[in-house]
């Protein structure tokens, strides 16, 4: 090696032993593995980053975007000397620094040192150094045996969120179980739920869990045997069918694509609406393949229910869903209540039963109601809640299916961008325009909605305020409702407000709120605060003090 290429080779061995030397003075190894029986190691991966000048250890495996930045001096390696001479060098160093690590908890029961390197070629990504613990290895499958028998299979108590993480992505490792027992991983996947079920936070945690396991194993092993990957930090992967693909499905179960489905669903049915594609992406992928269950299930939908839930045929009315579109289809073959009341039911009955929270409605009918709120989106979903609306003896059922049908951060699939609202949205706006009996629906849709990426409940606020005025009543809810307002609201009831009674009625409820709260629900009436010192000096008498109380309420003394 000529004079920059050892220098180079420093820099490397630098590194590597910077790396090691600091996990070997970590003092917290032991704290790590003790806290679950199913981690035998910390560390399973490391890359080697090499760049001239700056070269680093990762620990993760997204380096690409930093590794393929041009480098600030260029490289003294040929992508053949990288291979031939750079690469055996460091396996001796390597494989040294881990001799002494055999039976430490710092490295996991499989080893892994990854390199990428700048060549006058351009990058080479390469294995350096792939190793087994096989006695590491025989404790963690003997462990994950107990843990399944005495935790899942005979526990009947909730389980701990870090032994799922371990256990889903064990199951799903091919270096562990190089036959995959499908129907076997299912129904511990389901048992952990089962188990859970109790516990809505923590449930929803552990399913996090297991889709990601999910997700990492069917893009990571099982999608690479058939499709040639194009991997991207900033977008979605890219999949090419491989021309000698050979995958034969005949709907046998307890098959590896059992489990692509699987997560499919699982992805559909409880990731956030902005992750749902990849779920329907997985199914036409295996689709592809030649599934026979993946097809029927994108055409009608997954076997989570049974026919009878997700088909009603009636003389009033047909309603079909599918969950792995969200999609509610309803034919409205009669106007009449018993036809809306019928819908209804169907959808909060699936909705009761983990049918996908962001969904839409594909409707049939000949009549055109909409809520007489502008800004809302014209879509069929909003237009079949209209139509129910116009029944009064349906109301009660709307109520229901409305706080049913509330979920933070889930959205009606027919609606996009300033126009998007939560699920129940419409049953709540028209329910809340109706009667009084209904505020406090709207004061638990308020205190839910997602004010960060919804405006249109802003639209609702100047109806009801327009409706209802300021009364005794109203007041709490329409306060509730500003307490999620923009600054683009404007409400038109000064006039109102000149009413000492009225104005009185208000403050008693302004000066429940903090400073900040009292800011947000005064902007949208008066605008900046300031504006309300410019009223009391031109105020008398018991209004001028209630308009300082107001100024107080907002922290100006």
């Amino acid at each position: 090696m000529n004079k920059l290429q050892i220098e180079a080779l420093e820099e490397m061995k630098t590194a590597i032993h910077k790396w090691f030397d600091e996990q070997e003075n970590r003092k917290d190894t032991e704290d790590v593995v003790l806290r679950t029986t199913l981690q035998v190691g910390i560390f399973n991966f490391v890359t080697l980053d090499y760049r001239p000048g700056r070269t680093r250890i990762e620990t993760s495996k997204s380096v690409g975007s930093a590794a393929g930045k041009k480098s600030m001096k260029a490289s003294p390696f040929t992508q053949e000397q990288i291979l031939h001479e750079v690469q055996p060098l460091l396996v001796e160093i390597v494989r040294e620094r881990l001799d002494k690590l055999e039976t430490s908890p710092l490295i996991n029961y499989r080893f892994t040192f990854q390199g990428t390197f700048a060549t006058t070629d351009g990058l080479v990504e390469l294995t350096v150094l792939e190793t087994v613990y096989e006695e590491k290895k025989r404790q963690l499958l003997e462990r994950i045996q107990s843990y399944m028998e005495e935790k899942l299979e005979k526990g009947s108590n909730p389980t701990n969120r870090l032994e799922t993480f371990f256990l889903a992505r064990h199951l799903l490792d091919p270096h562990l179980f190089p036959e995959l027992q499908a129907a076997k991983t299912i129904a511990l996947f389901d048992r952990i739920q089962e188990l859970n079920k109790e516990q809505v936070e923590a449930l929803a945690e552990h399913r996090r869990d297991i889709i990601r396991a999910l997700t990492d194993w069917v893009e990571n092993v099982f999608l690479p045997r058939y499709y040639d990957v194009t991997r991207s930090e900033y977008r979605t992967n890219e999949y090419v069918i491989k021309p000698d693909a050979v995958f034969e499905d005949k709907d046998e179960p307890n098959q590896p694509i059992d489990l692509l489905l699987y997560g499919a669903v699982m992805i559909i049915r409880y990731e956030p609406d902005f992750n749902k594609l990849k779920g329907q992406t997985f199914l036409e992928m295996a689709k592809q393949l030649g599934s026979g269950k993946a097809a029927r299930m994108l055409k009608d939908g997954s076997d989570s229910f049974s026919k009878e839930d997700v088909h009603l045929r009636h003389e009033l009315v047909e309603c079909k869903a599918n969950d792995v579109f969200s999609l509610f289809t309803i034919v409205i073959r009669k106007e009449e209540a018993g036809a809306y009341e019928r819908a209804i039911s169907f959808i909060l009955s699936l909705l009761r039963k983990d049918f996908p929270k962001s969904y839409k409605i594909k409707l049939k009918s000949s009549v055109k109601e909409y809520l007489p709120i502008k800004g809302l989106a014209k879509s069929d979903t909003h237009r079949f809640f209209a139509n129910a609306l116009a029944y009064p003896e349906l109301h009660p059922l709307l109520e229901e299916y409305a706080r049913e049908a509330m979920k933070e951060f889930e959205w009606y699939e027919d609606t996009e961008s300033e126009k998007s609202v939560m699920p129940g949205s419409y049953a709540v706006f028209g329910l809340g325009l109706s009667s009084e009996r209904y505020f406090p629906l709207v004061e638990a849709y308020m205190n839910l909605v997602d004010d960060e990426h919804q405006l249109v409940h802003d639209k609702f606020t100047a109806v009801f305020a327009e409706t209802y005025g300021i009364t005794e009543r109203s007041t709490p809810t329409l306060i509730a409702c500003l307490l999620r307002s923009h600054d683009s609201l404007k409400l038109k009831i000064q006039p109102e407000l000149e009413s000492e009674d009225k104005l009185s009625l208000f403050v008693q409820q302004i000066e429940t709120l903090s400073d900040d709260e009292a800011e947000r629900v005064l902007y949208p009436i008066w605008g900046k605060v300031e504006k309300l010192a410019v009223l009391a000096r031109k105020a008398e008498g018991s209004r001028k003090e209630l308009i300082i109380r107001l100024q107080k309420s907002v922290g100006i003394a």
